[in-house]
């Protein structure tokens, strides 16, 4: 429980329209959850929701029994990347990193470790607004691991990487995952999540279509874009 993700008849409307509408699941720690769904299904404003950058119109989203908003020092029980280029460019690699740590009374001997385990070693003391997308992804995820959290919430944390940076990442998600951390990632690139996710929780217009194993969803010779496309197509008639 203490490293769960649970919500519960959680709707946010924004005016007259429903991002998310009365959506409940659970994500448990030990597993990759892959959070999928179509433009404008309502997974970052979901994920929003749970790190409490939004207030919910109904409902409520936990992480270990408590919102997100009351736990003392956050970063060090929850990691998110939400958007790798929400960076102050004019900060170095380093600096960024410091700054967080210092928010969250995080020591900082950890920053170089980080920065060479996501493949920023030698950059370091570079600004990041000279970073590509790619690298830019890879200082969110140090970001995200910083405190050495047991929940991690990730939003495309594949966007702008290379084939070997995809590779990267499915391996240090797994490793997170078997070391006993909760692990909820949104993406769109289907092939890269049968890769990737045990789980997987499906949206579409805010609405819950699918909650289940890969292994129950995914059958010898279909894939899992085959799947997606059917559970969209059925929970949108």
């Amino acid at each position: 429980m203490e490293r769960m993700i649970e919500v519960t008849g959680l709707t946010k409307r924004f005016g007259p329209a429903t991002a998310v509408d009365d959506l409940s699941f659970q994500v448990p720690p030990g597993r990759i959850t892959g959070f999928l769904g179509p433009n404008g299904a309502g997974k970052t404003t979901t994920m929003r929701l749970i790190l409490g950058l939004d207030r919910p119109t109904a409902g409520h989203a936990l992480v270990g029994g408590v919102p997100y908003r009351s736990m003392r020092r956050p970063l060090t029980h929850v990691g998110a990347l939400l958007d790798a280029t929400a960076v102050q460019g004019g900060r170095r690699a380093e600096q960024h990193l410091r700054w967080l740590a210092r928010s969250n009374g995080i020591s900082p001997r950890s920053i170089g470790s980080l920065l060479e385990l996501v493949g920023l070693g030698d950059v370091g003391r570079k600004r990041i607004g000279g970073f590509s997308l790619g690298m830019k992804q890879r200082l969110g995820m140090a970001a995200a691991l910083l405190g050495d959290p047991e929940v991690l919430l990730l939003d495309e944390p594949t966007n702008g990487l290379d084939p070997e940076g995809i590779r990267w990442t499915r391996g240090l998600l797994k490793s997170l995952a078997a070391e006993g951390r909760t692990v909820l990632v949104s993406s769109h690139l289907m092939s890269e999540m049968a890769l990737t996710a045990d789980h997987l929780i499906i949206l579409a217009r805010g609405r819950l279509l699918a909650d289940a194993g890969v292994a129950d969803l995914v059958r010898p010779g279909v894939s899992l874009e085959d799947v997606f496309m059917r559970v969209i197509a059925g929970g949108e008639r």
